[in-house]
């Protein structure tokens, strides 16, 4: 199931940047930087000094990851 990123606060999606992929708000840090390192087994504190060197906050980062919680099918939750 994918999801829609459109409903996550602080992700916009625009056709003309990044090709129409969710990133963050303000930014050309596409989303999947954050989803990518989580299905890699990455810690939310591993992903912010990533994205550090990006200008994504912590805040930002954790909006993501709840707004992934909330939407991961309910047989993947732990």
């Amino acid at each position: 199931m994918a999801i829609d990123w459109s409903k996550c606060p602080g992700i916009e999606i625009d056709p003309n940047r990044q090709s129409g992929a969710p990133v963050f708000a303000g930014t050309r840090i596409p989303v999947n930087v954050v989803t990518n390192n989580i299905h890699s087994g990455g810690t939310a504190e591993e992903i912010e000094e990533v994205l550090d060197n990006f200008d994504v906050t912590r805040e930002q980062v954790m909006a993501v990851l709840g707004f992934l919680r909330q939407h991961e099918p309910v047989e993947s939750r732990c």
